[in-house]
Order: C-alpha cells, then sequence, then structure tokens
C-alpha cells in the first residue's frame, strides 16, 4: 500500500540483540552468577516462563516491520522447545507401575483441614507425604488417613502415611545452623512395599524472600538441600523416593546437591505454587534406583500449594 512502510533488514537490531540474548539465557542459566542477589536462582525459578518474552518480541517485530528481529525470534522460540516443549505433551498415566505417591504443602493456616485430608484419603495414593502440619490439625489427617494409610510417622511438622507397614522411621536433620528453637522438617521411613524395601524421606526445606537489598534469599533453603543431599547419599537402601516442598524449582541451581543424586518427577510442567495460579513447581517427587513413570498436580484444596502425585516404577 503506498505510505506503508516495507519490510527492512536494517531496522530492529536491538530487538534482534535481545531475542539472542533470551534465547542465551535460557539455554545456559548457569552464567548469570548469584553473587549479587542471587539473581542466577531467581532466573532458574521461573526460567520457563522466559518463553514469554517471544510473543512480546513478535509483536514488536511486527509494529517495527523489522525481517532481522523476526528471523532472530526462531532463536529462542527452538530454545524454548527444545528445552520445555516435551512438557506439553498429554501425560500417559496408564504407564505401568509398582507405587503411587503424593506430596502436599497443606498449608499451617489452611482454613478447610477437613476437607484437604478428605481430597487426599480419596487420591488413590499409596503414600502420602504431608508438610506444614500443625498441632491442632494433625488430629484432623490422621483420622481422615487411617482407613486406608494405616502406618504413618510423624516428625515436628512433616509426616508420611502409607498403605504398607514402615519400620525404621526417624528424623533427617535439615535444619540451617542459624535456625534455632522447635524447627524439625525432615523424617525418613523404610517402607516394606510388595516389591521390596523402599526408603522414603520427606522434607520442608526453608522458604525464599524477595526483599531489597539482599534481593532473592536462598541462603536457608541452599543449606538445607545440602544437609539433605548428604543424607540420601548416605541411605543404605538403594531405592530411594524422595518427597517434599523443596521452595526450589527443578531448573534452580540451589538444589544440585539433591538433584545431582535423584531422578525427579519431571513429566508436564506441573506448577504447583501459588495455588490460585501457580508460576512455579516448587513440590517435587523424585528417586534413586526407581523410576517415575507419570506425575500431575491434583485439584486445589484449602492450601496454597496444589498436591503433587506421581507413579513410580520400582
Amino acid at each position: 500500500m503506498p505510505g506503508r512502510a516495507s519490510w527492512s533488514w536494517t531496522r530492529g537490531r536491538v530487538l534482534a540483540a535481545v531475542a539472542v540474548l533470551v534465547a542465551g539465557l535460557l539455554a545456559f542459566p548457569g552464567v548469570v552468577p548469584n553473587t549479587v542477589g542471587n539473581l542466577g536462582s531467581l532466573l532458574e525459578t521461573f526460567l520457563p516462563w522466559g518463553g514469554l518474552a517471544v510473543p512480546v518480541l513478535l509483536v514488536l517485530a511486527l509494529l517495527r516491520r523489522s525481517a532481522t528481529a523476526m528471523v532472530s525470534l526462531v532463536l529462542p522460540a527452538a530454545v524454548w522447545t527444545a528445552l520445555f516443549g516435551e512438557r506439553l505433551l498429554p501425560a500417559d498415566r496408564g504407564t505401568a507401575h509398582d507405587l503411587t505417591v503424593l506430596q502436599h504443602n497443606v498449608n499451617d493456616e489452611n482454613p478447610d483441614p477437613e476437607g484437604t485430608a478428605r481430597a487426599l484419603a480419596h487420591a488413590g495414593a499409596d503414600l502420602i507425604a504431608l508438610e506444614e502440619l500443625t498441632p491442632d490439625a494433625l488430629p484432623v489427617y490422621e483420622a481422615a488417613l487411617a482407613p486406608g494409610h494405616p502406618h504413618h510417622a510423624v516428625v515436628g511438622t512433616v509426616g508420611l502415611w502409607s498403605r504398607y507397614p514402615l519400620a525404621d522411621s526417624r528424623p533427617v536433620d535439615i535444619r540451617p545452623v542459624e535456625v534455632t528453637g522447635d524447627w524439625s522438617r525432615g523424617v525418613r521411613s523404610t517402607v516394606e512395599t510388595p516389591s521390596g524395601d523402599v526408603a522414603v524421606y520427606v522434607a520442608h526445606l526453608p522458604s525464599v524472600r524477595i526483599r531489597l537489598p539482599d534481593g532473592f534469599g536462598t541462603g536457608r533453603r541452599d543449606e538445607s538441600a545440602a544437609a539433605l543431599g548428604a543424607a540420601v547419599a548416605a541411605e543404605e537402601l538403594d531405592r530411594i523416593v524422595l518427597l517434599g516442598d523443596f521452595n526450589s524449582t527443578l531448573d534452580d541451581r540451589g538444589l544440585d546437591p539433591i538433584t545431582s543424586r535423584m531422578t525427579p518427577a519431571e513429566e508436564g510442567f506441573g506448577f504447583s505454587w501459588p495455588a490460585a495460579f501457580p508460576l512455579a513447581r516448587i513440590d517435587h517427587v523424585m528417586t534413586r534406583a526407581a523410576t517415575p513413570v507419570t506425575t500431575w498436580t491434583l485439584p486445589a484444596t484449602g492450601s496454597d500449594h496444589l498436591a503433587v502425585a506421581a507413579r513410580i516404577k520400582l
């Protein structure tokens, strides 16, 4: 049309540079250091959302009618697809498995523990791991889960309920050095399944906060992750199932002491927090010498987290 700007290879070079930068950060988030405000961990926590830069840049490239910017968008789009595209595929929950497990931070301010407990009891899991248990709510969960899960172990604010007998249940010390008082967020039990004994760990790592001027505060969480990683490394049983709220995503380097030793159930995005509009998967199921075959989130309960379920082949 007369007067309408044509596409150009000279316009939009800044947009093209931004597209290349986005692709680089998606592919190599580790280049962003944690020396200033733990920016590297912050980027890794929300890494899948980096793909939203592509449609934003696409709109800007169209407005600028920049051929250079349009072509450059292929790079971040391809990187995001390679990293996360498989997670868009539907889950196959019919895969053969030996164990169904469920992980849920039930929220210590949950306004409806009775409803939450009923939902968990009817979820069809063999093992149920809970965090943020309170003295007032604990009897509610015990009563609701007992019929289908008669064996349980509770340490501090975390607990494990099982269809199968439990043995050698004991605390796991993941307390950061600076934390004092009554703080116990780890438990380990041997679950005597029909397929053999499995060491099951339940853990709740410390929360993280974004505060000025410190930035992304991950110090205590990372310290607990290192302690938990050491505990599973020292486990004598070959097969381990680890369940918990780690206040961290699988992409976050803060979980390296754990993820380097375990196989996470990571099918789909499985964002679990916050329940009202999930932005990150911080609730996890991981295994050693066993294979997670599928994982999914359950409908919202009275908690600010979604429950995460997984099927495991022993």
